[in-house]
């Protein structure tokens, strides 16, 4: 069976993910790198939880050595804190952090793709961290952030692209947002409508075909706006994976 690892990799509640997760089990090997240390991190971005980010960071650290297999993703994860962590300090006006970050982040992407370049995985999060921080980047990294978005978001197509409608409505969704707003921001005129099209005809009834039939009706509002993080997959949760490897 096919895994679809956009629906594991960026899941998470718009009204209680952040809520207080218990500490990952970084030993159970059963359990994804991707859940153990994607809701710490998420508190960070989406809830500016910054010490529940620390975590997260300090996880991936963790993991690192205890999960060589999983490299390139947990580098893919570590790239993202570390631009987030450049956008915090580019929007403190602190210059020089920023540049350290960037650059850093960029790096870590780097190696992430060179060690696992059709790793879905790794595509997901990068392409996520963009499709989050690309907007709030100086002006003049915009384009270069966008591109890299886009890319990522094919690396996906491709591989999930033939199965998109067999996926939940949460990794549809979120896969096909992906690849709207990043054709759009990367002046993909046709693609941004085509995608918009595959939204309106897969996810009837859901807060995506509700954006995207704005979108449609006044592409102008796409500018400023996203489409992606509108659902949740409880399911994910690292709660409810380990009370589901309970007895296991």
């Amino acid at each position: 069976m096919r895994t679809f690892v956009w629906s594991y990799v960026f899941v998470f509640s718009l009204n209680n993910a952040f809520s207080q997760s218990p500490e990952p089990p970084l030993s159970d090997m059963r359990l994804s790198i991707h859940t153990l240390v994607r809701e710490d991190i998420f508190a960070g971005w989406r809830a500016d939880d910054m010490e529940r980010h620390a975590r997260g960071e300090k996880n991936i650290d963790e993991l690192l050595k205890r999960r060589p297999e999983a490299k390139a993703d947990l580098l893919a994860w570590k790239g993202g804190t570390t631009l987030y962590r450049a956008v915090l300090a580019f929007e403190t006006n602190k210059n020089n952090e920023f540049q350290h970050y960037m650059q850093k982040s960029l790096d870590l992407f780097a190696e992430a793709h060179k060690l696992a370049p059709q790793s879905p995985g790794v595509a997901a999060v990068i392409g996520g961290s963009y499709t989050l921080f690309a907007d709030r980047l100086p002006e003049k990294n915009h384009s270069a952030a966008w591109s890299e978005c886009y890319d990522n978001y094919q690396v996906l197509w491709n591989q999930q692209g033939p199965d998109v409608a067999k996926m939940t409505v949460h990794a549809r969704g979120e896969l096909l947002a992906g690849l709207a707003q990043s054709a759009q921001r990367t002046g993909r005129q046709k693609e941004f409508g085509d995608h918009l099209e595959k939204i309106l005809a897969l996810l009837p009834g859901t807060p995506y075909e509700r954006v995207a039939k704005r979108w449609k009706n006044n592409p102008q509002l796409a500018i400023n706006s996203s489409i992606t993080c509108k659902t949740c997959h409880a399911g994910g949760r690292l709660n409810a994976r380990i009370t589901e490897n309970k007895g296991k």
